[in-house]
């Protein structure tokens, strides 16, 4: 199966609500998505601003120079004027994209059918004159009249582009009716191939992507977080998953998709839920009795890949769903040893607990000793915790720091406060590496001006 990924995070990601980019933050996320091997880059639409023209041409100097090997792209409308500004970057692809759906003509652009056609062929050909290959990105494609639809695909084609993008841009398809479009324009359009630019309005975004490479898509466009207009578009971490999973192809690395997600979240200033697929800190952690007691035995019964295959390792919680198999296995991992009696005791006691979230390793030696009467040894090394006050630039959105200091690994509490701070953040984290790391990880936040950490030497 041929399938690549472009990765539109730069352009597509950017049209995120109250997500900007700064140069240096675009090249470095260009770097790390070429590393992670995705096909294509789509680098921006460089007629936007000054800011994304420079990034856009800072990105193809490191393709020269060997430092990036994914194709670079630079988009465009169906106006000759983008075509120069792209071509004068030197990008590897043009994408121009034009609204063909009755919708767009009569209400955006106010051309008839024919009127967009001879537009589409003036541009395009525009472009590929400029001896440069180019995409067409039929906008709104899944709301426009089939055989309309055709005309345009082959009108692109025929003036030079060979590749043709159909966008489901409110995001209306389902799985059977894509594969059943693309399975047709495959047919019906030879000399081209098809790309999948699916929005996520209706979450169907992965399973629509998925079967457009069934019907004989070659591209899949995605972001990193699933970022994108409103809700965004196909999330690169699911599809690169599914992909592997269903079709046993790598589209990408996949040890690499965490650091990826990481990068992304801490730029674009939008947390990551923990419950996120793949990349989410929930992703291979396991809560219910059962589950637990099934992974212990044999992983694969509730996982449908090892986490280790995206670099990744699994966990349990301990709570009221815990079962009698995580609690031994839990004991055990600290080195204590307790009879089925003394076991009994401590699950009931969690179960009865009133509130509390999760027990930790220190929460359960505590309960251990209470049930057996026993100073247990050995206890493990108690975890770190620190409290560090955070203070925020003058013309920042507290709210949108503190949200994005809530989703980091070892923050447990993030409250807003008055006085010469702004945030109090409580960290807990195993050793101090750990939690200078955690440190590190606020002070990189957008908008974060200083911090000040105090440890926890005694909770009362």
């Amino acid at each position: 199966m041929k399938v690549g990924i472009l990765d539109s995070t730069l352009r597509e990601g950017e049209q995120t609500p109250g997500v900007v980019f700064t140069m240096e933050q675009r090249v470095e996320i260009a770097k790390a998505l070429s590393d992670l091997g995705v096909s294509m880059i789509e680098a921006g639409h460089p007629a936007v601003s000054p800011d994304i023209y420079e990034g856009i041409k800072r990105i193809v100097k490191l393709k020269r120079e060997g430092e990036i090997t994914s194709e670079i792209l630079g988009h465009s409308r169906a106006v000759k004027r983008d075509v120069e500004i792209a071509s004068e970057l030197e990008v590897d692809r043009i994408a121009i994209f034009y609204g063909v759906s009755d919708i767009h003509l009569k209400a955006k652009t106010k051309t008839t059918r024919e009127e967009a056609l001879n537009v589409i062929a003036d541009v395009v050909g525009y472009a590929k004159a400029h001896g440069v290959k180019v995409r067409f990105t039929a906008e709104d494609a899944t709301r426009t009249d089939l055989n309309y639809l055709v005309r345009v695909a082959k009108t692109a084609r025929d003036a030079g582009a060979d590749r043709i993008s159909i966008a489901d841009t409110v995001g209306i398809l389902y799985p059977t009716k894509t594969r059943e479009l693309f399975s047709y324009l495959v047919r019906e359009i030879p000399g081209v191939e098809f790309d999948i630019h699916a929005h996520n309005d209706l979450g169907m975004a992965v399973a629509n992507a998925l079967a457009a490479v069934e019907g004989g898509a070659t591209i899949i466009h995605a972001t990193v977080n699933g970022l994108g207009e409103r809700v965004g578009i196909v999330a690169l971490q699911s599809v690169a998953a599914a992909l592997k999973y269903h079709f046993n192809v790598e589209v990408v690395r996949l040890d690499k998709l965490v650091s990826v997600s990481s990068l992304v979240e801490k730029y674009s200033g939008i947390p990551t839920p923990p419950n996120f697929p793949i990349t989410g800190d929930y992703a291979f952690v396991h809560k219910a009795g059962v589950h637990v007691a099934g992974i212990l035995s044999d992983p694969r019964t509730y996982e449908f890949m090892p986490p280790e295959t995206f670099g990744r390792s699994r966990d349990y919680v301990i709570d009221k769903y815990t079962g009698k198999h995580a609690l031994k296995d839990r004991f055990e991992r600290l080195g204590v040893k307790l009879d089925d009696r003394e076991m009994e005791q401590v699950l009931a006691k969690i179960k009865s607990s009133q509130g509390t979230r999760y027990f930790r390793d220190v929460d359960l030696l505590e309960i251990a000793e209470e049930v057996t009467g026993k100073v247990l040894k050995p206890r493990p090394p108690e975890r770190i915790e620190a409290v560090v006050s955070v203070k925020c630039g003058s013309n920042v959105y507290t709210t949108s720091v503190t949200r994005r200091l809530s989703v980091i690994p070892g923050v447990k509490e993030v409250m807003e406060i008055s006085g010469d701070y702004d945030i109090v953040v409580r960290v807990e984290a195993r050793d101090s590496t750990e939690l200078n790391n955690v440190i590190e990880s606020i002070r990189s936040v957008k908008g974060v001006e200083s911090t000040l950490t105090s440890l926890v030497l005694k909770k009362m």
